[in-house]
């Protein structure tokens, strides 16, 4: 059983808008006591909150497919519908989200930070609050609206100061085990590490994280090992520590080529990502590195570490020759770790907490637009295809306030300038959500073209 998930497809749905009531007051000796019909309670949204407590996306591999509560339709004596009930998920800090074609749509780091992923529909207004002096009892409500629905991409990238990279079996469980407090599996054979391991470090009284990074080997960045899965928890690290394993039972591999193999598939990998998606600590092959010669506890590991250091340092790399076994030369890499983060932190950039800034309607704003498209008039508008959502198309009454409605929009002016003729197509909005009429003209707009309640006489003659 996975015990460790870091990519998912979530599928989520916001709850959708109670409907309107149409309701008429009644009671003894006030018999149409007016319109009393309560608006309908707005669908339940989709969220996604930071909890510090979380460290996998294990849930969702689970269960993937998320929905919100519904809201409850209006009720008489100006009752209004209960609003859906909202769907809080707990992600881990490092979680980004990406549509399905890959686009970004937030970065998710920190303890509380929100994002709300699918917002409810709105509740339908109540005929209550349809009602007007040339309207006085409305015998329609407005339907609630569907909420927003969609397919996500999740993946959990590693929030640590230090990442810990290298061959399987290099030694970095070790190593993580004899620096903090993490307890990793440990075993003398290929990908023991299955997961990103993550561990706190205290030096010279300052306290850094530190991950390790399983599965490099030759064509990781292409899928092979496990590389391809866990490359991109070395993202939000600020230094990247090449472990090599100084005692390699291996013929063709030694600590050079194995750097160089490793440098290699962190190019490629770098290769991969957006310019505008490398974070804040820059590219990858651009990012402090320091080198942790491992196993010299060993003779012969001792003797090799010797002979490829001059190497190394000559490449400008700091090295360091350590034992996970006998903690040798742990203390010193804890300082020079210690070094290296307190100075990107240093440097990041300060976060500025965002204004809420207010953008108003333009007052020349365009409502909406009109094109003979097909043999046929095409309307798009965001107003006008909410109303068509919002209009009960059984009711008569309630499509002659969607046909008042537009023809206050300036909809029907803007047909007859453009030389449209009774009977013509319109279509209002665009793929399966259109909606296509004949127009009929009318002379003026106004609630004084409204029959008897349910009716209207546009509709008829």
């Amino acid at each position: 059983m996975a015990s460790f998930v870091d990519r998912v497809v979530l599928s989520v749905a916001a709850g959708k808008g109670g409907h309107g009531c149409a309701s008429v007051h009644r009671e003894k000796f006030k018999p149409l006591g007016g319109p009393d019909g309560g608006a309908g309670g707005r669908g339940g949204d989709v969220m996604l909150v930071v909890d510090a407590d979380v460290t996998s996306l294990l849930d969702f591999h689970f269960s993937p497919h998320r929905t919100a509560g519904n809201g409850k339709p209006g009720a008489g004596a100006h009752r209004q519908g209960a609003n859906g009930a909202d769907v809080v998920l707990s992600v881990p800090s490092g979680t980004v989200v990406k549509t399905r074609a890959g686009e970004l749509v937030a970065d998710l780091v920190g303890a509380g930070t929100q994002l709300v992923l699918a917002q409810g529909g709105s509740g339908g207004l109540g005929n209550a609050a349809l009602a007007s002096t040339k309207r006085k009892a409305p015998g329609f409500a407005l339907l609630g609206e569907e909420g927003e629905s969609g397919e996500y991409v999740l993946e959990l990238k590693s929030v640590a100061d230090v990442a810990l990279i290298g061959y399987p079996s290099a030694g970095k469980s070790s190593l993580i085990a004899a620096m903090s407090a993490a307890k990793p599996k440990i075993a003398d054979y290929p990908f023991t590490t299955l997961v990103p391991n993550l561990g706190v470090v205290q030096s010279a009284g300052h306290v850094f994280t530190i991950a390790d990074v399983p599965g490099l080997i030759p064509g990781a960045s292409e899928g092979k090992g496990l590389g391809h899965e866990f490359l991109r928890h070395i993202e939000r690290c600020a230094v990247l520590v090449h472990v090599l394993d100084c005692a390699t039972l291996e013929p063709e591999r030694d600590p050079i080529s194995d750097l160089d193999t490793i440098e290699a598939e962190l190019a490629a990998y770098e290769a991969k990502i957006p310019d505008d998606q490398h974070g804040e600590y820059g590219k990858l092959t651009e990012r402090p590195r320091l080198v942790v010669l491992n196993k010299t506890d060993i003779p012969d590991g001792k003797d090799l570490a010797d002979l490829v250091r001059t190497e190394l340092e000559g490449r400008g790399l700091r090295v360091f020759e350590v034992s996970a076994v006998s903690h040798a030369g742990l203390k010193e890499l804890g300082y020079a770790l210690v070094e290296i983060v307190e100075q990107s932190r240093a440097e990041r950039p300060e976060i500025v907490q965002e204004r809420v800034i207010l953008r108003p309607r333009a007052v020349d704003e365009v409502p909406f637009t009109l094109d003979f498209e097909d043999e046929h008039y095409v309307v798009r508008s965001h107003k006008a295809e909410r109303w068509i959502r919002q209009t009960d198309f059984q009711n008569d009454e309630a499509v002659g306030y969607l046909a008042e409605r537009l023809y206050k929009l300036g909809v029907e002016q803007a047909l007859l300038e453009l030389g449209a003729h009774e009977g013509d197509e319109v279509v209002i909005g665009d793929g399966d959500d259109a909606v296509v009429f004949d127009w009929r003209p009318t002379l003026s707009g106004g609630a004084e073209h409204l029959g008897p309640r349910g009716s209207d006489d546009r509709l008829y003659g």
